[in-house]
């Protein structure tokens, strides 16, 4: 179901069950359903149920767009002494987590590779309107959304940690609006702490771009001609070839690496 269609009736236009079960009695049934589709019914459908939806987008991504896959490893010395600096000045209740800096950076770079921002419809590139990147958040009873936050490239970091935490509790009590379940333009998957060091996705149609990080890891690492031990995170980027190629996916990691070495800047 395009749940762009639904009108939402729960407090601030948030979408109910009662909502999708009145829409779907009313709507044909869609053509391709997509990974948003469990979202909003999450308190409702039985993890089969929402587990089919998500097998269904995902057999579609695969199946329809050409994926392919880089990554690289990024020194985050300076991002988390920063960081470390910055909590140190701040009350508890305004601190600042890591991902958000990971947030921040993928929105940043969007701007010098706006091909991976935006859309695959109708068998051409639609270029996103804003830079509104999809979190992904495990449900507690079982399946995953991507939400997004809008205009991420203009929030500054504190606008950010605190459009985080609201998105991350409304996505687990089901209580997201229409607008931020279809207007991601590309989606950010963390999966550092589930222990994971490196993940590549699968892109969320009609979306063109995927970014993967996982936990930060301490390494050995080659510094100014002496070993030492570092910090170090795995980033990747599933992008569809029919938009972007390798050199262009490549410049856009590069530029997530060149945002988190100045970390003063975010």
């Amino acid at each position: 179901m395009d749940l762009s269609h639904v009108t939402g009736t729960g407090a601030e236009h948030s979408i109910t069950v009662a909502d999708v079960e009145r829409a779907a009695e009313a709507a044909q049934p869609p053509a391709a359903p997509t990974i948003s589709a469990p979202t909003v019914a999450a308190k409702g459908l039985d993890l089969a149920g929402i587990r089919r939806v998500i097998a269904a987008a995902m057999a579609r991504s695969k199946r329809e767009i050409p994926h392919y896959y880089l990554s690289t490893t990024i020194d985050m010395r300076r991002s988390l002494d920063w960081l470390a600096a910055e909590n140190a000045k701040r009350p508890v209740t305004k601190r600042l987590l890591y991902s958000v800096l990971l947030i921040r950076v993928v929105a940043l770079a969007l701007r010098s590779t706006p091909e991976l921002n935006g859309f695959w419809v109708d068998e051409a590139f639609k270029p996103g309107e804003g830079i509104h990147v999809g979190v992904a958040i495990s449900l507690r009873q079982g399946g995953l959304v991507h939400p997004a936050i809008h205009d991420v490239d203009k929030k500054t970091l504190d606008e950010l940690m605190e459009s985080m935490l609201d998105l991350v509790n409304r996505a687990r009590s089901g209580h997201l609006r229409s607008s931020e379940l279809s207007d991601g333009t590309i989606t950010v998957t963390n999966l550092g702490e589930q222990g994971v060091e490196s993940v590549f996705g699968v892109i969320y149609p009609p979306q063109v771009a995927l970014v993967g990080f996982g936990r930060i890891a301490e390494r050995p690492c080659a510094l100014n001609g002496m070993v030492g031990v570092r910090p170090v995170i795995e980033a990747t980027l599933a992008a569809d070839h029919r938009v972007s190629d390798g050199h262009r996916g490549g410049r856009f990691l590069l530029e997530i690496e060149k945002f988190l070495q100045d970390p003063e800047k975010l």
